[in-house]
């Protein structure tokens, strides 16, 4: 289930992945909307010259450069209202740009067909088609000839084993390294035919640019196939590794998807390049990236909603929150788009970041898991590696860089200028940078600590023989590894506190000394708290007890189950549950270690022959002692002691053995039921208590007795009336 859980979340994940894309597409300089400078004219150069030269203008310049730096500080107001309302004329005038171009795209489509035409005509006519052709086909050979040598590759990358991580790790690497090496082939097969032919200027250039289209889609679908591994289901192919854990069916999905995004966003971004050489003007360009990113748009959505079931069952009865969910992520993908074409670049930026990050970091975090969990492990959660924390946090550490920068890029911010100057704002922004590091830094240092200690317990699973030295050690691992957690998780949540605060500039100084103040008052007014802490220490560190263990302390006793850092919990042996401080712990006494002596006393009557009992009772010992069920747990066998005293009814005669704590109850019932059958069997009477009334057998003080009883009892009742 816990499975099914992670597949669930790396579904929804990779919708987020697909805004990425489609982000890249906006950032390309293809579909810039800031329009191409135009070359100046010679003579306004001319004219510029002369002024820089003019020494009037040049000091007019400066006055106005140090009137600049003056108002700074009041400017920035007036320049927000300006950009907004900029904003809007900017929006509009784009708005009108577009309708034009609409309405003229017919003619400069047929514009740039006859500059194309005249160019293949002017070069040979037919000779670039047939080039091109010979172009592609070059290409196919050089892949087709790596397939063929590389046959063994291919099948020791199939019969490779899975099991360790090692196996893992150079099975994807070399499957990454063969798909890199596959399309490389027809790339340098394409590339060495192209060289090798003189070629128009503008057929180069389209066939260069689609070139690298094509080399782009190919790459991502293979790199999408080594990461889902979608042809184990669609083949009928043993099922390969998945880096990313999905079920068959979302792999299939989301290989096909994604390759389609990347391979239509390649084709896209080359053909609003290749417009511009073909004569296109600006707006038309952005109308035609526009019409390519609504099929991104759409590729996407159809992936949303056509996504693949994990459990029928399970989506059936979520079906509104499915259904909730795929409208907002629609709203959100035409959101995207809509503030793309607006302009609203900054916009976009900060919400794809705020969408995509979250989403990708969960991603890596459950292909990492998986690719580096435990030999023999199904559940990638079941017991982490520190590898594959220190690989995930690092990961995720450059990812969060990585979308600060992208975020600074967008938002024209200058790092230089971040840390040379000093105002308000940058003091804060310099302070959450610095807190960010600083969480990041201590939440490697937990992850890894906590990664330690929970392997350490995961390997205390396994119980040893009772008693014996692996076994103590075990059980005292399994009681002093929570608390040592619990200690060091209070101490990095505070150290982590104290550390953000001082990068965010708060003194610390006085938080300390505040805190111990209050820290002075708390002890005085929760004493027994404080009592029970240090009492709880000091019986952990004198190892007075552990988890599993019997223990008794005054009218309290039952096996420890747990503890926390003031107070222990025992379970009676009856099923009540004591919780325990420790300050009220006092004396223990621990039933559960080494070994314990049981001793029993049995009666007999004063005619039984000692010697032949004890013969009997050592016999018994001998036959408990090679007892398949008590072999194990006895220690010293039963043997009788001796006469213990002389009884009311019979002589005492006193027994022990010794075995394991816990483990003398059972041995002493077998034991007492092995010597009732045996002193039977022998005519070894056990005594039982008797009353013998002595007197003269005669009627005569017979009946007297019955009168003075029956007179005394006539006396009693006359008295009580």
């Amino acid at each position: 289930m816990h499975l099914l859980s992670t597949i669930t979340s790396v579904r929804t994940v990779l919708l987020a992945v697909m805004v990425t894309v489609a982000a890249v597409l906006t950032g390309s300089p293809a579909v810039s909307q800031v329009p191409m400078a135009r070359d100046l004219p010679p003579e306004s150069v001319q004219q510029f010259i002369a002024l820089s030269a003019d020494p009037a203008v040049q000091k007019w310049l400066q006055q106005q450069a140090a009137a600049a730096k003056t108002d700074a500080a009041f400017a920035q107001p007036a320049q927000t209202k300006v950009s907004f309302a900029e904003f809007t004329t900017r929006f509009r005038q784009h708005v009108s740009s577009l309708l034009t171009a609409a309405g003229s795209l017919h003619s400069e489509i047929m514009a740039a067909v006859a500059v194309l035409e005249r160019e293949i005509q002017a070069n040979g006519g037919t000779r670039p088609v047939f080039l091109l052709v010979a172009f592609v086909v070059a290409g196919l050979g050089a892949q087709w000839l790596f397939r063929k040598i590389s046959t063994g590759w291919r099948s020791w990358i199939e019969r490779a084993p899975l099991i360790t991580v090692r196996d893992r790790v150079t099975v994807v690497g070399a499957r990454l390294l063969w798909a890199a090496c596959y399309v490389l082939s027809f790339a340098l097969g394409s590339i060495g035919f192209f060289l090798a032919f003189e070629w128009p200027p503008l057929v180069r250039e389209i066939v260069v640019g689609y070139l690298f289209a094509v080399v782009v889609f190919r790459l991502a679908d293979m790199v999408f196939d080594v990461l889902l591994d979608p042809g184990a289901a669609t083949n009928d192919e043993p099922p390969g590794f998945r880096v990313i854990p999905l079920t068959a069916q979302a792999a299939i999905h989301w290989a096909r998807r994604l390759s389609y995004l990347v391979g239509w966003f390649a084709f896209g971004w080359v053909t609003v390049r290749l417009l511009g050489a073909l004569g296109f003007s600006v707006p038309s360009r952005q109308l035609v990236a526009y019409a390519l990113g609504v099929v991104l748009l759409v590729i996407a959505i159809e992936g949303l909603w056509r996504r693949p079931h994990v459990v029928p069952g399970v989506e059936a009865t979520g079906r509104i929150g499915r259904k909730f969910r795929n409208w907002l992520w629609t709203a959100y993908f035409i959101g995207g788009w809509a503030l793309w074409v607006a302009g609203a670049m900054k916009l976009f930026w900060i919400v794809v970041v705020c969408a995509a990050l979250p989403g990708v970091l969960a991603l890596s975090k459950a292909s990492i898991a998986n690719v580096l969990r435990s030999p023999g492990s199904q559940n990638a959660k079941e017991r982490a590696t520190v590898a594959s924390v220190l690989v995930e946090r690092g990961i995720r550490a450059a990812l969060i860089v990585g979308a600060i920068l992208l975020l600074a890029k967008a938002l024209d911010v200058e790092f230089a200028g971040v840390t040379m100057q000093d105002t308000p704002v940058l003091r804060i922004v310099r302070g959450i940078l610095s807190a960010g590091i600083v969480l990041m830094a201590i939440d490697l240092a937990w992850n890894v600590l906590s990664v330690l200690i929970d392997r350490k317990l995961g390997d205390t699973n396994t119980v040893y023989e009772a008693g014996s030295e692996k076994e103590r050690r075990r059980t005292r691992v399994r009681t002093l590894l929570p608390i040592l957690r619990n200690v060091l998780m209070i101490l990095f949540v505070a150290v982590a506190i104290m550390m953000a605060l001082s990068s965010l500039g708060v003194e610390i100084a006085p938080l300390i000394a505040g805190a111990g103040v209050v820290g002075v008052a708390i002890g005085f007014g929760a004493q027994t708290v404080v009592k029970d802490i240090i009492s709880g220490m000091f019986y952990l560190l004198d190892d007075a007890f552990r988890v599993g263990e019997y223990i008794q302390s005054g009218n309290y006793k039952g096996s420890v189950e747990s503890f926390s850092l003031r107070s222990v919990k025992l379970r009676h042996h009856r099923g009540a549950v004591y919780i325990v401080p420790f300050s009220e712990l006092g004396a223990i006494q621990n039933m559960s270690r080494d070994w314990v002596i049981e001793k029993l006393t049995i009666t007999v009557t004063y005619d039984a022959d000692v010697e032949k009992a004890r013969k009997i009772i050592k016999k018994i010992g001998q036959e408990l002692s090679v007892d398949p069920e008590f072999k194990a747990v006895t220690i010293e066998p039963l043997k009788m002691q001796g006469i213990e005293s002389f009884g009311d009814s019979g002589l005492l005669l006193r027994m022990k053995f010794m075995t394991l704590p816990g483990e003398q109850f059972t041995l002493k019932r077998r034991a007492l039921r092995m010597i009732h059958q045996a002193f039977h069997e022998a005519g070894i009477r056990i005594a039982v208590p008797t009353v013998q009334v002595a007197g003269e057998k005669t009627a005569d003080v017979a009946a007297a007795a019955q009168q003075a009883l029956t007179a005394h009892k006539e006396a009693v009742a006359a008295g009580a009336g």
